[in-house]
């Protein structure tokens, strides 16, 4: 790849990281004004105060209104609700904790900001007890986003109950299998059957280049099919020189040297110039409204031939409450009617996947949204989730991997072999973390 084209890939690469569910280094910006800098009087003893920072939509109040607000009103009368999304400058983790407003529910990403904002700032709480208590049946939920919650630690403390997931599909565009002759793909297809495909709906006539496949590399480092942690879970450093790991970006890496099919972006999908793309299923709606004319349908996301029917680890948003709020009991009803089978379909009816696993829950998807009707939607429901990596020793530092780096710039821009840029993204991060432990 010339330099001009690793450029235009490397900076696809950082936008694509930047807008994914659950992915960026800052959320989106609430659409209400910034509240002036003080010490907050006492909360009533009736309010539950929760703060959301993702998911991103809950940033225009009317969303938070429409899919959360109005019905815990509702179901709980005797309490009042505040809600505050993060903003910046002035709704921030630092400034709530500077004002000691510290809200009774936090809704965030369950990986990176669990552990540089709430652990970091002690503000975490084992809900162990609560369930216990309440009754709540923590087998109804996938099984994969609540291990990712147990995982946290090695005594399994549950910090956060998953609330939201933004799961990955298989995108294609019917227009183009039609105009090669080439079978629509099916749910439960392997990457080798998906490769095969790709290197059939890649081309190049006159001034159009087909490209048959596009995945998203970080992304699919990140939440990667085989469970692999980056990061050792014995020792202070990272863990990317194996073989799974090489296995993994070897995987992708081959659909990117099909001639013509170099990485761009996956948000071209709408251009109509794409035959299939892996990415989020809130890109129904999306893309579909980018291009209405695009003609789309999705099955699921192709699985390792050795773990068949096996999608993304879950790339979710969880529900915690505080250690400081003096109201757990209540902020623990609230979430548990939040998971419940009346709550979920009417998230699911919006598009929202839910931790719920339940054919109700299922069978509600999209029933609110036109841009669904006549989808696949079956899909995001028709394989599990990987499940996360097991839990890292206690003590042990945490820093965020880029494993993204492995394919820009190693790979794409370096021209880097699978091991070497493994291996480079593996010392980086060790320095890393040997850095982050000095300054403690």
């Amino acid at each position: 790849m010339n330099k001009k084209k690793w450029i235009a890939a490397a900076s696809a690469l950082a936008l694509t990281m930047s807008v994914a569910a659950g992915c960026t280094d800052e959320p989106v910006a609430s659409d209400k004004p910034a509240p002036e800098a003080s010490k907050a009087e006492k909360a009533p003893d009736n309010e539950i105060f929760i703060y959301t920072v993702y998911p991103a939509f809950y940033a225009k109040e009317e969303n938070f209104e429409k899919q959360i607000g109005q019905h815990l009103k509702k179901k709980f009368p005797d309490l009042k609700f505040k809600h505050v999304h993060w903003d910046n400058p002035g709704r921030q983790y630092k400034d709530l904790i500077a004002a000691g407003t510290i809200p009774d529910i936090i809704i965030d990403n369950a990986r990176m900001n669990l552990q540089r904002y709430i652990l970091k700032n002690d503000l975490q709480y084992d809900m162990s007890e609560l369930i216990k208590k309440y009754n709540f049946d923590t087998s109804k939920l996938n099984q994969a986003a609540f291990a990712q919650m147990k995982n946290v630690t090695p005594e399994g403390h549950i910090y956060g109950l998953p609330f939201q997931l933004s799961d990955f599909v298989l995108f294609y565009n019917k227009d183009i299998f039609d105009k090669f002759g080439v079978d629509y793909p099916k749910d439960g297809m392997t990457y080798d059957e998906i490769y095969e495909l790709a290197k059939k709906l890649t081309r190049v006539e006159g001034e159009n280049t087909y490209k048959g496949y596009q995945q998203h590399p970080g992304l699919y480092m990140n939440y990667n099919q085989l469970s692999l942690s980056p990061l050792s879970l014995t020792e202070d450093k990272a863990e990317l020189s194996t073989d799974g790991w090489k296995k993994v970006v070897d995987n992708l890496r081959r659909f990117y040297e099909i001639p013509a099919n170099q990485f761009t972006s996956v948000d071209d999908f709408p251009k109509g110039k794409m035959a299939m793309t892996v990415h989020v299923s809130e890109k129904i709606i999306q893309w579909h409204e980018q291009n209405k004319n695009l003609n789309f349908d999705i099955a699921s996301m192709p699985s390792f031939p050795d773990a068949p029917q096996t999608k993304a680890q879950p790339n979710m948003y969880s529900a915690y409450i505080t250690k400081q709020s003096t109201k757990k009991d209540q902020a623990f009803q609230v979430i548990s009617y939040l998971l419940s089978e009346e709550m979920q379909i009417e998230f699911a009816k919006e598009g929202i996947i839910g931790p719920l696993e339940s054919k109700a829950v299922q069978d509600a998807f999209g029933k609110n949204l036109p841009q669904m009707q006549g989808k696949n939607t079956k899909a995001i429901f028709a394989s599990k989730n990987a499940m996360p990596p097991a839990a890292r020793a206690n003590g042990l530092t945490y820093v965020d991997v880029p494993v993204h780096n492995v394919f820009s710039p190693l790979i794409f821009g370096e021209s880097k072999d699978s091991a070497t840029a493994l291996r480079m993204i593996e010392e980086q991060t060790t320095k890393g973390i040997q850095t982050e432990k000095a300054a403690k």
